[in-house]
C-alpha cells in the first residue's frame, strides 16, 4: 500500500499519484555532463515542493524546464547554485554535482560556487551602479581583475557576449538601471559571464520584456551555448521550442518527462505531459 505522506493528489484528475512510484520517463541523464542531479527532495518546511528528481545537465547544452505554475520548476533550479540557502525553512536533501563535485557538501564556500553557476533572474535586477561597474564588481570581488586595464577588457568582453557593447559603449558611466527592460536583462547576463560561469541559470528571463527584446535574449541564448551550459525556466513552450536541445516537464514537484525538445513536443511519452502541452490543463 502506498505511503499516504507521498501520495499526492492530481488537481486535474483528482487521483493520486504515488511520488514514490513515479518514475521519470524518456531521457534524464546524459552522456557528457556538467552537472548531475540524484534523488533531489526540496522540503519548506513540512511541505515537500520537488520529489526525488533526477536530472543531468550537458555540457553546453541548453536545457528548458517547462510545467505549470507551482510545479517546482523554478524551486528545482534554484538547487543549482544553492540559492534556496537563503530560505530559511528551505531543506535540499539528496546529490547535486557540478564537475564532480557535491555543491552541498559542508567544504564548498557558496560564493564561488555561484559564480561559476550564475543566475538571472525573472526580473531585470543591475545594481544601482554604473554600466561599466555593474559588470566590474564580480571580476573585483572574485580577484579575477586586478588592474583597470584587465577589468577594461573584461568589460568589454562580456557586454560584447551580450549583445550590448554597441549600444552602451559611450554611456558606461551611466546608471545600469536607466537602460531599458532588455537591455537591462543583458546587463544582467554580462554581469554573470563576467566571472566565468561554467553555467548559467536563467529563471523566466524574457517574461517581462516585450517581444523584440525577448527575440534578442533568445537569440544570444544560442549564441551563448556555444561556450556555456544553461539552464532556463519558461513558462512558454514556444520559447522552449526555439532555444532547448532538450526540454524537462515538470508536474507538482515531480519530473515526469525529458527529452530532446523536437520529440518532447511532438511526440510526448507520458500521458500527463501530452495534456499539458496540448493545453488540457496548465
Amino acid at each position: 500500500m502506498a505511503d499516504k505522506k507521498n501520495e499526492i493528489i492530481d488537481p486535474q484528475s483528482g487521483k493520486p499519484i504515488d511520488a514514490s512510484q513515479q518514475r521519470t520517463v524518456g531521457h534524464p541523464f546524459s552522456d557528457n555532463p556538467r552537472m548531475t542531479c540524484r534523488d533531489v527532495d526540496v522540503f519548506y518546511g513540512e511541505k515537500q515542493a520537488i520529489y526525488n528528481v533526477s536530472l543531468d545537465i550537458g555540457k553546453n547544452e541548453v536545457i528548458a524546464l517547462i510545467g505549470p505554475s507551482g510545479c517546482g520548476k523554478s524551486t528545482f533550479l534554484r538547487c543549482l547554485n544553492r540559492m534556496n540557502d537563503t530560505i530559511d525553512i528551505c531543506r535540499v536533501t539528496g546529490a547535486i554535482k557540478l564537475d564532480e563535485t557535491d555543491i552541498y557538501d559542508p567544504s564548498v564556500d557558496v560564493v564561488p560556487l555561484r559564480a561559476q553557476v550564475g543566475m538571472v533572474f525573472q526580473k531585470p535586477n543591475p545594481f544601482p551602479k554604473s554600466i561599466y561597474d555593474n559588470i566590474a564588481y564580480g571580476p573585483k570581488i572574485h580577484g579575477i581583475a586586478t588592474t583597470r586595464s584587465e577589468t577594461d577588457e573584461i568589460v568589454e568582453m562580456s557586454l560584447r557576449k551580450a549583445g550590448l557593447w554597441k549600444e552602451v559603449k559611450d554611456r558606461l558611466d551611466q546608471p545600469g538601471t536607466g537602460l531599458s527592460g532588455g537591455q537591462q536583462q543583458r546587463l544582467c547576463i554580462a554581469r554573470t559571464i563576467a566571472v566565468n560561469p561554467e553555467v548559467i541559470l536563467m529563471d523566466e528571463p524574457c517574461s517581462a520584456l516585450d517581444p523584440i527584446a525577448t527575440s534578442i535574449i533568445e537569440e544570444l541564448i544560442h549564441e551563448l551555448s556555444a561556450q556555456y551550459t544553461i539552464a532556463i525556466v519558461t513558462h512558454s513552450m514556444q520559447q522552449a521550442s526555439r532555444v532547448s536541445q532538450r526540454t524537462a516537464y515538470f508536474h507538482l514537484g515531480l519530473l515526469i518527462e525529458v527529452g530532446p525538445t523536437d520529440q518532447l513536443f511532438t511526440r510526448p511519452l507520458h500521458q500527463l505531459t501530452q495534456d499539458y502541452i496540448t493545453g488540457r490543463f496548465g
